[in-house]
């Protein structure tokens, strides 16, 4: 009896391994590169200037610009001279994507970490703090010819590609992938040790008195930084679905979604509290206010999905209720910025559009510049100067009213 069980026990392990051979394929697909936690952990330093190759998000402190080079790092630009920026230094930080800074702390994300840097001395900025395992984990941009092979996440992070031959089930997860995309009067020597800077349309991280906020595809986590070099995990509230872009104002918090803008009340800061959305169809939107006011653009195409191209602009006086005032049709908008009765729009091959919009009703009659050789993605207009991250590189404009004039350009290196 125990000889023919012992059989049973063979026939059926060769079964199911008969069985797992044939439910697995060969394909060609993008094969993970790793970096290992540890490298991951010790990579950050600060070395001499490099060339801006791939810019993403950008943020403005005390005549300093930190623009993202995506994935890779953060370079420096001593801007006292918006005519002649001159790039002072990069920070290699891998997996970095997104920004923001209080006094002379600097927040961001490094694959699945929050670290901070301190900038008290530009010279010598270090690495003082660092939350692993907080952030999803997210993969670089892929060959979308070829599917993705299994992810070991046991292995560290991933931080680029080989396409080639593997054997696997057909067994698929979800990762998130990485987004492709008066603070003047402070002295010019270096980081104020007061003061928050200002970031661009399409930020993820934003700051509000004594509290960082960051904000991942369904997550909102929230930080308490009284000590800004050591903050303190408050918690993490799941806020839906689609999470793009993140605007703070007051007392007030929008995220621009895959399908609607949604408004919270942070007059409790580490409470926030739910109070309305404005719903679109799907699309890709960052959201910019001013005063009773909310500016959207949506994009359609690609991962956006639809092909809904428009500004919408939307009445927010009552923040449970926000109302469409109007729509206007864009080419394909990505980031936009307003300063005053001026709407700067990052129109994508469109180029960079500015209207005046004193009156919501009537914003298409009253476009006061158009820049259409520039592709661009993100801009932050500054009490008359107007940053500006394109496909070519980073633009400055000084602006007055009606009349805009090129400052200075940062080319991108091939």
């Amino acid at each position: 009896m125990k000889k023919h069980i012992f059989y049973l026990i063979i026939l059926t392990a060769l079964i199911l391994n008969s069985c797992t051979d044939k439910i697995s394929e060969i394909f060609m697909a993008n094969s993970p590169i790793y970096m290992s936690y540890e490298e991951l952990r010790s990579a950050v330093k600060q070395v001499a200037p490099q060339d801006l190759t791939k810019p993403g998000k950008m943020y403005f402190k005390d005549n300093y610009i930190f623009i993202v080079e995506q994935m890779k790092g953060i370079h420096v630009i001593d801007n006292s001279n918006p005519s002649s920026p001159q790039n002072i230094s990069f920070i290699e930080i891998p997996g970095t994507v997104d920004i923001a800074i209080k006094g002379q702390t600097l927040y961001t994300d490094s694959y699945i970490d929050l670290v901070a840097l301190d900038l008290s001395d530009l010279t010598d900025i270090k690495e003082v703090y660092r939350s692993e395992d907080i952030l999803p984990y997210i993969l670089p941009p892929y060959n979308e010819d070829y599917p993705l092979a299994q992810i070991d996440e046991d292995k560290g992070v991933v931080i680029g590609w080989e396409v080639k031959k593997v054997k696997q089930s057909p067994t698929y997860y979800y990762y998130p992938m990485m987004r492709e995309f008066t603070m003047m009067d402070a002295a010019t020597s270096g980081i104020n040790s007061s003061g928050v800077g200002v970031g661009g349309s399409m930020a993820r991280f934003g700051i509000s008195g004594t509290t960082l906020y960051i904000v991942d595809n369904s997550d909102l986590h929230i930080y308490n930084i009284s000590v800004a070099n050591s903050p303190v995990l408050v918690k993490s509230n799941s806020i839906g679905w689609g999470i793009e872009t993140m605007f703070i104002m007051g007392d007030h918090m929008f995220f621009g979604t895959t399908n609607g803008m949604l408004i919270y009340d942070i007059s409790v800061p580490v409470s926030p509290m739910y109070l309305s959305q404005f719903w679109h169809v799907t699309s890709c939107d960052p959201v910019v206010i001013q005063d009773t006011i909310a500016y959207v653009t949506l994009r359609g195409g690609n991962n956006c999905q639809n092909n809904v191209n428009e500004l919408n602009v939307i009445s927010i006086k009552d923040y449970r209720n926000p109302k469409l005032i109007e729509a206007y049709p864009m080419v394909g908008p990505y980031g936009l910025g307003v300063d005053g009765n001026l709407l700067f729009i990052c129109d994508g091959d469109a180029g960079l559009k500015v209207y005046d919009v004193s009156d919501p009703l009537s914003i298409d009659d009253h476009q006061i510049a158009h820049f259409p050789n520039i592709f661009a993605y993100d801009v932050i207009p500054l009490n008359g100067n107007l940053l500006l991250i394109g496909d070519d590189g980073f633009y400055q404009y000084s602006y007055s009213g009606q009349n805009i004039q090129f400052l200075s350009k940062i080319e991108i290196s091939e």
